[in-house]
């Protein structure tokens, strides 16, 4: 194991970095829209627009792969993430911002793809196991680093910007002196959408209830907090309290999914981030303990429906359906993800800023009562698989080629493509 995370360790250390200066940048773009005074609306456009970038990357940046290499990729979509992340600074106003945040979206997919199917590709299947759960104690670590740092400067300057400009730049270093041997890159696997509907239903609203959801979490959540009246240090304790709960949680849920079925615990799940909802609706305005307390629920129970939903679709799959099957998923979340941001600043202007979390709340109800129905159409799958937790979707791009039930034929079909 020493020798494995040896050969992975400076990209486990690019990881670190990339990712302490993405989950910086994407609180801070959301707090210094709402200190400029851009609508929420405008807000979660933006949000939507980092999605859109993000799906796009998902689809592109294997082909990009094919052509050039991953360390020439790298470098390349790490210098245009730098750039674009300045270029806030330079033109402070919605329509520019906007395609700013598509394309950080579409690099930030195309970075972590490279960086995860490199880790993979220098993991043995033995040990994949291992390895993963040091990556996703890399990624929560760097992200909740990332929302600490909000409070080192003040944030309607440009330091902050700068900071996450640098770490991208840091990030290229370990990546490109690396001696570690980059995967190869082959053709991209097709998805069949209908095949995936008919086969999970409940797994795909999953997926997309989810994209909803926490996409108008991610992109509305740090807006709530200042309108409430908070200080930027509470918006970055909010943030790290959802992100630290939801890792906590993955073990014990993935646990009582195993031993009870994946729909029930989903149904069950659902019905607790959908209370966790009611609560920081009603109590997020009334202080700050209730508005963390809230907080640490919601991040607790809804922070692992995207997981449970791949794990109910994985069930069901064959052997030769499940790189289509997950990769389809993860559309499906993308998709959501552009929705959500989309509808929630409404809601928000409507009735006020914690009522974002009655939007959450009302999707959540509506995949419980969603999976509630399907437990009615269909039996347990025969055959369930141990339950593997996914923090974030993100890092569902690596959980494609971890699956014991995915088998590398021949070196040359490690593919790019089947991270997505």
């Amino acid at each position: 194991m020493r020798a494995v995370l040896s050969s992975v360790g400076a990209l486990l250390i690019s990881a670190a970095i990339l990712l302490a200066g993405g989950g910086l940048l994407s609180t801070l773009v959301a707090v210094r829209a709402g200190i400029e005074g851009f609508p929420v609306i405008a807000i979660g456009l933006m949000t939507s627009a980092y999605y859109a970038g993000f799906i796009s990357g998902c689809l592109g940046t294997p082909h990009l792969v094919k052509r050039v290499g991953h360390v020439r990729v790298f470098a390349a979509l790490s210098s245009l993430t730098a750039a674009a992340t300045l270029m806030h600074v330079l033109a402070v106003n919605i329509p520019v911002w906007i395609v700013l945040r598509m394309i950080t979206g579409f690099c930030f997919a195309g970075l972590y793809m490279l960086i995860e199917s490199w880790i993979n590709e220098q993991t043995p299947n033995e040990a994949r196991g291992q390895v993963l759960s040091v990556y996703r104690m890399v990624d929560l670590g760097a992200v909740t680093a990332g929302q600490f740092m909000l409070s080192m400067a003040d944030v309607g300057e440009f330091v902050l910007f700068s900071v996450v400009a640098i770490c991208v730049a840091l990030a290229i270093i370990p990546i490109t002196l690396s001696t570690s041997k980059a995967p190869i890159a082959v053709t991209q696997t097709s998805l069949n959408l209908k095949k995936l509907v008919r086969t999970v239903p409940l797994a795909v609203a999953g997926c997309f209830a989810v994209g909803i959801a926490n996409g108008s979490f991610w992109g509305v959540a740090p807006v709530m907090v200042q309108q409430l009246g908070h200080p930027v240090l509470v918006v970055s304790m909010f943030m790290s309290v959802v992100i630290a709960t939801g890792a906590l949680l993955q073990w014990p849920v993935g646990f009582l999914s195993d031993k009870l079925g994946r729909r029930l615990v989903l149904i069950l799940v659902s019905l607790c981030a959908a209370g966790s909802g009611i609560f920081l609706w009603q109590f997020a305005p009334v202080s700050t303990e209730f508005m963390l307390l809230g907080g640490a629920l919601f991040g607790a129970f809804s922070m692992q429906l995207f997981g449970l939903s791949a794990a109910h679709a994985n069930d069901y799959a064959e052997p030769h359906e499940f790189i289509a099957i997950n990769g389809g998923l993860l559309l499906i979340y993308g998709i959501g993800s552009i929705i959500g941001p989309s509808v929630v600043p409404v809601v928000m202007t409507q009735w006020g800023p914690s009522a974002l979390f009655v939007f959450t709340a009302a999707i959540h109800v509506v995949l419980a009562v969603y999976g509630t129905y399907r437990r009615t159409r269909r039996d347990t799958a025969p055959d369930s698989g141990d339950y593997v937790p996914i923090p974030r979707p993100r890092a569902f791009a690596l959980m494609l080629r971890i699956d014991p039930r995915v088998r590398r034929r021949k070196k040359k079909n490690s593919v790019m493509s089947k991270d997505i």
